[in-house]
């Protein structure tokens, strides 16, 4: 997605973009490495986002608010994060209407940067997460309500924030979700992505509603990180169609 971005700004030449697998006991040492070895500033994903906020040296105010961090800077032997995240999320949801009935399920980085953005989009958001506490103590901190049991019909946008799912399993089966809630009138968010549509979102779009997969916010967000280091916004189309390619 980033490579065809690269190409299609005619960039290809100068720049490239690659995987790293980090364990989380190293990530701190590569990642200061890292800019030595030419790296203008890297994507964070699971379950790195709150160390990459941690080690930065600075941080724009939605990492900062949020408390985790997606995309690192290297710039002047420091470190910067930003989330991109939670504006990947909105321009991916579209526009939300004043007191948007909303549900977060997860209480990790994404589901932080979810809430943060939701809230900043003037939706009343909802947090589940597994664990009670970390639900309790993620709304303590940005917003929002801890909801032990929610009632899937009574969310007008309900966003998966979570790991369910991510192992290609039945994210249904993990979340507190009855297939008989979805309804139309609803937009479902599942931050998780894979080839095909996850149990998730096949159910709710059986139900007559909308539907955003991890992949489109995947391409929103990182259109604006790279927009962030190269100082060029890159075309959504061309990300969005090597993404599903």
């Amino acid at each position: 997605m980033q490579t065809a971005a690269l190409a299609d700004l005619g960039l290809a030449d100068g720049w490239s973009y690659e995987a790293i697998d980090i364990e989380p006991g190293d990530f701190e040492r590569q990642v200061r490495s890292l800019p030595g070895s030419g790296f203008a500033g890297v994507n964070v994903t699971v379950p790195h986002k709150e160390a990459a906020l941690q080690l930065a040296d600075s941080a724009g105010s939605a990492a900062a608010a949020i408390g985790a961090a997606n995309t690192l800077v290297f710039e002047d032997s420091s470190i910067r994060a930003e989330n991109t995240d939670a504006p990947g999320l909105v321009e991916a949801v579209g526009q939300l209407g004043a007191g948007t009935p909303s549900l977060v399920l997860g209480a990790g980085g994404a589901a932080r940067a979810a809430v943060w953005a939701l809230l900043g989009a003037g939706a009343e958001v909802s947090v589940w997460n597994r664990t009670a506490d970390r639900a309790e103590a993620l709304v303590a901190e940005i917003g929002g309500v801890a909801e032990a049991s929610p009632e899937v019909a009574g969310y007008d946008l309900i966003v998966n924030a979570s790991a369910a799912g991510l192992d290609g399993g039945d994210a249904l089966a993990e979340l507190p979700l009855e297939r008989s809630g979805f309804r139309p009138g609803q937009t479902v968010v599942d931050m998780v992505y894979g080839d095909t549509p996850s149990s998730l979102l096949a159910a709710a779009s059986a139900a007559g509603a909308a539907t955003v997969d991890g992949l489109e916010v995947l391409v929103r967000q990182g259109a604006l990180s790279l927009e962030i280091w190269t100082g060029r916004r890159p075309s959504l189309d061309v990300m969005r169609a090597a993404a599903r390619g």
